[in-house]
Order: C-alpha cells, then structure tokens, then sequence
C-alpha cells in the first residue's frame, strides 16, 4: 500500500528504531546535562557486575537510576540509604538506555533526604579521592625540621597572612618567605590556588626553590571555604613535590585540602608555630646543650689525667722494679766472680803452705814452732775469707742437677729441680714458677 499527499510528504527521512533513540539521548542530555532529583526509591538491585539499579519515584511519576560501580565508593546499605522506602537526594546526568528505549539518570552522588548539596558534594568527593589513596598516610612527606624558605599561598589582603606574619617573624626573623598571592572565595578560585601550588612546587627561574609550603585562609562558612574542597585544589596538592601544610578555616573547619595535606593546622596562627621553631627555644636548648658538653668535657679530662697519672706511675714502678733486678742480678754475678777468686787464692795459698811445711820439716824445732804459728795464723785467715766462712755468714749456693751454679733467674723454670748448700749442709727443691 502506499500513501500519497501532503500528510505523508516522500521528502520526510525515515529513521531507524536505533537512530530515534540516539537523538532523543542527545537531546535529554543537552537539554538536561546534570540534575538534582528527589524521590523514594523501589526496586533496589545490586546486579553481580557491582552496578546499582534502583527507580526513583514520587506519587505522580517514576525514572530509572543506575550507579556504576566505578562512579561512587560502595557503602554499607545500611549507611548508604539504598533501600526500598528510603527517601533520597541523587545527583547525575539524565541519558538513555538505547537497549531498551528508557531514560534514565547516571547517579553520582546520593544522599539521605535532608542532607545539604554542598555537604553531599563534599562526602562523595571525599570518599573518592581516599578510594584513591590520597588520604593514605604512607603517602605524606615529612616536613623539615628548620626551613630555610617557605612559599604560602593565600590572600595578601586577608587576616591569616598577618597572623602568620607576626608569628613567623617573631619565631624565626631570618626565615625566607615567599607569598604566592590568591583568592580564597568565590567562583574560579579553586583553579589559581591549584596553579599557585604548582607554580612554588615546580623549578621556576624567577624565584629560588621553596622547603615547604602552605595554603592558609581564614575561617568563615562551608560556603566561604568551599573553594579548598574542589577536587583541582586537591589533586595538586597530592602531585606537589614540596610538603604542603593546610591552615583553612577555624580548628572546627575540615577541607579536602586537609586531608590531602602532609599537616593539617588547625589555624594559620598555629601552622606558623608548627613550621618553624622558636629561636628563644633554640638558643635556650643551645645553651643547655654546650652546658652539657663541656661538663662532659671536663669530666672526660679528669678521667684521661687520673689514667695518665695512675699509667705514669705503673710505669715508674716497672721501670724501678726492671733497674732493681737488674742490680740483683749484677750483685749476684759480682759474688760469683769474687767466690772464684777467692777459691783460686785460697789454693795457691794451700800449695805454697804444704810446700813451706816440707821446707819447716828439716829446720829446727825452734823455726819448725815459728813456722807453725804462721801456717795457723795464715789458716785462721783462710777460714776467714774462704767458702765456708762464708756460707756461714748467711749466704748459700744454688746449682742445678748437673752442679751448675745458678747465677741468674733466667736459667730458672717452673718445676725446676735445683740444690742448695749452706753452712751446715745442702737441700733439695723445686722451682714453683718461672
């Protein structure tokens, strides 16, 4: 059958199912791009795959979400608000399901009915960037301990650089600062506090490196610091070189850029003392420290003189006790010499008295007496100086086995079988160390 006229005009393109239904997705996602819907949900289904299927309805109307499991960090249902009844906020673009010809909306951020747009915001991008490891504290950089040049990146006309100028000055005058200038509030902001971040973490010609740096802002609304919770503001902090310290807002008020932060301060007041040291402190703490050098100083110095003198006069007492052996033994060797002598004298005396006796033998009896009277006198002098005398004045002889006179400690060892002879007779004994 065909149909002619001006209802049907054969000018008119004819589209397939497929080509309807991809127009109709371009125009709803132009048309609509990202909105807020509020509905009850039913349906709930958590597909194997880790997709989320649920129908957003109302008293008058229903549409169909879906969130994939790339898009928000899965939560426990029973923290998420994902259940049949639930009233809840989502936030996606609207599309089309061109499989089936259904709109439909790509969830991003869901929140319980009540909950602010602002704080949604702020929760979904939270849990992202730590599904992403950029709250892991493994990740943070140590700060230094006295920084020698600071960047910070805030407002020059705000009340937080005074703040921190006048704690800084006054706890280290000699600090280098450079202030990277910003706005803190309002649309746009959140792209120059990233590029200020990056321009003082980056080598730039115009001014020398920086050893750490910091985003400072005064308090105010979630409003007023929302510019710090922009994932751009958050992403260079994460990518910055240099450690990066936030001070945003009052000790109640909590960033993205604090949790990404390698330090997070509570004020911008307190972040000047926790980046620098006080140099009151430190030239007390010098103080203290030079005191305790130089008493362990001196107490080192009096312990190496009492060793020295106490070693000083170990070795005058060897060198005495060396010197005092050394005469014994001289004194030893010197009787040994006189000993023999004696001996040999006392032997040609011997001789020449039995010789002079013969001679007396065949003289008168008158010079035989004479003679006699002088071989006694010259014998009482013999028993005089001779051995025995004097063995019997306290000395005595030492020899070994063989008989050989021991002169000197030297020929002596330890278990060393020696004889001794004095006056009355000799005796037997073993050497008890060397």
């Amino acid at each position: 059958m065909q149909l002619t006229g001006d209802l049907f005009p054969q000018t008119t393109k004819i589209l397939t199912v497929a080509e309807l239904t991809r127009n109709i997705r371009g125009l709803l996602e132009t048309k609509f791009g990202a909105v807020w819907v509020q509905g009850e949900i039913s349906n709930y289904k958590l597909h194997p795959s880790g997709h989320q299927y649920f129908t957003l309805k109302d008293s008058r109307a229903q549409i169909a979400c879906v969130i994939f499991r790339n898009t928000m960090v899965p939560l426990p249902r029973k923290h998420s608000g994902l259940a049949d009844g639930a009233q809840v906020q989502v936030y996606g673009s609207v599309s089309v399901f061109e499989v089936r010809g259904q709109y439909q909306i790509n969830v991003q951020i869901l929140q319980t009915h009540g909950l602010g747009l602002l704080q949604a915001k702020f929760e979904a991008l939270k849990r992202k960037l730590e599904a992403e490891g950029l709250f892991d504290p493994a990740r943070k950089k140590a700060l230094p301990k006295f920084p020698k040049r600071i960047g910070i990146v805030t407002s020059p006309s705000g009340a937080a650089i005074r703040d921190m100028l006048n704690v800084l000055q006054r706890r280290a005058p000699r600090l280098e600062i450079l202030i990277n200038p910003v706005r803190v509030q309002g649309s746009g902001a959140a792209a120059e506090i990233a590029v200020a971040i990056r321009e003082l973490s980056e080598p730039n010609p115009n001014w020398p490196p920086v050893d750490l740096i910091v985003i400072a802002r005064g308090g105010g609304s979630i409003e007023d610091l929302w510019e710090f919770n922009e994932e751009i503001v958050a992403r260079a902090i994460a990518s910055s070189s240099v450690p990066i310290v936030s001070a945003i807002g009052h000790e109640i008020d909590f960033t993205i850029a604090d949790f990404v932060a390698d330090l997070r301060a509570p004020t911008p007041s307190a972040a000047a003392e926790l980046i620098v040291p006080d140099i009151v402190d430190l030239i007390r703490r010098i103080d203290e420290l030079a005191g305790s050098l130089l008493k362990c100083l001196r107490n080192f110095l009096a312990h190496e003189n009492t060793r020295l003198r106490f070693l000083s006069e170990r070795t005058l007492a060897r060198e005495l006790l060396k010197r005092l052996r050394d005469a014994q033994q001289q004194i030893d060797l010197t009787r040994e010499t006189l000993d023999r002598h004696l001996v040999h004298k006392i032997d040609n005396c011997r001789i020449v008295l039995t010789d002079l006796h013969r001679r007396f033998v065949s003289l008168p009896s008158r010079l035989y007496e004479n003679a006699q009277q002088r071989f006694r006198r010259v014998e009482g002098i013999l028993r005089v100086l001779g051995p025995e005398a004097t063995l019997r004045r306290g000395y005595s002889i030492t020899t070994d086995e063989s008989g050989k006179v021991i002169k000197s400690v030297r020929a002596v060892r330890s278990k060393m079988k020696i004889r001794t002879r004095v006056s009355d007779g000799e005796f037997g004994s073993a050497v008890s160390g060397g």
